[in-house]
């Protein structure tokens, strides 16, 4: 949970502000995680603060959804240009990714 929060805290995406009386508000709830190696050992205990998006009305609260995954076909596409080009690739994890994409409209959580 610290790793997650000073994640937040280093990447500047939030500040705490007094909620406008007429604003809609989400809510949060921590998701925690077990990574296991091959062996079903844990290796590592995650944790996530996530938006509690299933609370929202589609045309009240939300315009469109955003999701931090990558679609197959990307995957796909990928894989077959770094075949061609006979290029090397290495695995890496991506911390809080979801982080450095930037929206456009104001939203209130707790």
């Amino acid at each position: 949970m610290h790793d997650e929060l000073n994640e937040f805290e280093r990447n500047k995406v939030w500040r705490l502000i007094p909620i406008p009386p007429d604003a809609s508000v989400v809510g949060l709830k921590w998701v925690f995680h077990n990574k296991m190696d091959n062996e079903w050992n844990v290796i590592r205990n995650k944790a996530r603060l996530m938006l509690k998006g299933y609370f929202q009305e589609e045309g009240i609260d939300y315009e469109d959804t955003v999701a931090p995954i990558v679609r197959l076909k990307s995957v796909h596409m990928f894989f077959a240009y770094v075949a061609h080009k006979n290029f090397e690739v290495f695995p890496m994890d991506v911390k809080c990714a979801f982080l450095n994409g930037e929206i456009e409209e104001t939203v209130y959580m707790e």
